[in-house]
């Protein structure tokens, strides 16, 4: 599931996208989500923490969380807190959503 994020982050935005993200987390299992900052003017401690949260619910679940981030104000918070270590980041919803996607595992 791809969910974008437009405008600020913050302590007025965070509640309705954690119900949002409740929403998708509660669907496919293992959970895989793209977060889609490109649109992102601004993200407070609020809001790292709701993506940190994100992240290790998918995770717990056994899930992928891809972010996806342009140059800019976003990409530098990730990289000054050194959460640019801990999530996947791409530049396209499309290389997101590939590098997340299930792969075929069987065998030949």
């Amino acid at each position: 599931m791809v969910v974008g994020i437009a405008g600020e982050l913050d302590m007025n935005a965070v509640p309705r996208l954690r119900a949002e993200l409740d929403t998708a987390l509660d669907g496919e299992r293992p959970p895989r989500l793209v977060l889609d900052l490109t649109e992102t003017t601004f993200c407070d401690s609020l809001g790292l923490g709701l993506l940190v949260g994100t992240l290790t619910r998918v995770r717990d679940a056994g899930g992928d969380l891809a972010l996806v981030v342009a140059n800019g104000m976003i990409s530098r918070l990730l990289t000054i807190t050194n959460l640019d270590h801990h999530f996947a980041t791409f530049p396209t919803v499309g290389e997101a959503v590939t590098a997340i996607a299930p792969h075929d595992r069987g065998t030949e």
